[in-house]
């Protein structure tokens, strides 16, 4: 593929948070849309998503992108690419802050995943199955494992853990710009 690896993990990002965006949207009664009042909004450029009566989306929200809502699938998808290649991204020696950085994304997402079946699904995965987060290699193995939980409870087949490296490895970034830095300052 001549696609530039980080360019697939945005693209799957931008995928997820247009979907959170609508929904949030829906959900709260109005779209989210820069008020230039000088306010904390206003500093979110969000497409304004013009629906049907039925809550529909209706006409391109971002010019050439699909019309239509994110599937569940294609949220799966995207979410599944973005924690594959954070894993493969993760340091051999992560810091303490790294380690805790980690499990609360994994936390988060079990309880702000945008689709609720999903959600209490993956809790239930997550009590069984805690994250192990102390390498690299554990934390990639801990997510192909519970990854594979999901695949075998939606009749998905599963993928073969000894491969996950092989599969995601590390994104070719110059100058080590990929790694993943922890700190405990968000002004670092």
């Amino acid at each position: 593929m001549s696609e530039n690896p980080v360019q697939a993990l945005f693209y799957n990002f931008e995928k997820v948070a247009s979907f959170v965006q609508h929904h949030v949207s829906n959900f709260i009664g109005h779209h989210i849309q820069s008020s230039g009042t000088g306010s904390v909004n206003a500093s979110i450029k969000a497409p304004v998503v013009k629906t049907t009566s039925s809550g529909q989306p209706r006409g391109p929200v971002v010019k050439g992108k699909s019309s239509t809502p994110v599937t569940k699938e294609e949220l799966g998808r995207a979410t599944w690419t973005f924690l594959h290649t954070l894993a493969a991204q993760y340091p051999d020696n992560p810091t303490r802050q790294q380690k805790k950085d980690v499990k609360e994304l994994v936390q988060i997402l079990s309880r702000m995943y945008p689709c609720s079946e999903c959600a209490n699904h993956f809790k239930e995965v997550l009590r069984s199955n805690p994250v192990q987060s102390g390498s690299h290699a554990e934390f990639s193995q801990w997510l192909c494992h519970v990854h594979n939980v999901v695949n075998r409870s939606i009749g998905k087949p599963v993928f073969p853990c000894e491969r996950v490296d092989a599969r995601w490895g590390k994104l070719e970034c110059e100058q080590k710009a990929c790694e993943i830095i922890g700190s405990t300052s968000i002004f670092n």
